[in-house]
């Protein structure tokens, strides 16, 4: 970054990155790994950090400003940090870009699913979404049922929060094996 890089930051570029800890910090809870059957893998990690972080991110979007640039925020943290943990795995620096590209666009992809089965309150067709997405079509039954479960009790959580305590980077998620309690 040059002498003037920071210039270009965005002002919400700590808040997202909070937001965005904070949508990993969920993700990690181990029910969704040892209760669930989520595969504890880079993609099963990638697909519960995405869905908490769609989560933020749809919650945001719905605020007015500085709601939907907090949701930019959160969603660039997500992806400069995907782009710095592929350097430390190893990835070389020519085949960073086409993989955070293909993280990109399936996150992209998953959220639209996600929402359009959250928009028409159809919580079968959010199931079917999770189970294809974060089992990569192996057959999860209960287990995608009770997720999807999950993300709408969030998502009803996350609807309480209000503008000013997102803005500050505070964000709550219920522990998920009590979010459907």
């Amino acid at each position: 970054m040059g002498f003037l890089g920071f210039l270009r930051r965005s002002r919400h570029e700590r808040t997202g990155y909070e937001l965005y800890g904070a949508a990993v910090a969920a993700a990690r809870d181990p029910y969704f790994y040892t209760g669930l059957g989520v595969p504890d893998t880079l993609d099963g990690r990638f697909d519960l950090v995405g869905l908490h972080a769609f989560l933020v991110i749809r919650r945001l979007q719905g605020l007015p400003e500085p709601g939907p640039a907090l949701a930019q925020a959160l969603f660039d943290a997500m992806f400069n940090d995907m782009d710095v943990n592929l350097r430390e795995m190893g990835v070389g620096d020519l085949a960073v870009g086409k993989k955070v590209r293909a993280m990109w666009e399936a996150f992209h992809g998953r959220a639209a699913a996600y929402q359009a089965a959250m928009k028409a309150g159809d919580s079968g067709a959010l199931a079917a979404a999770l189970e294809r997405n974060v089992w990569r079509g192996t057959p999860a039954g209960a287990a995608a049922a009770e997720l999807a479960r999950i993300a709408l009790a969030q998502d009803t959580h996350l609807a309480r929060q209000d503008l000013a305590t997102l803005a500050r980077g505070a964000v709550a998620f219920l522990p998920a094996a009590r979010a459907v309690a």
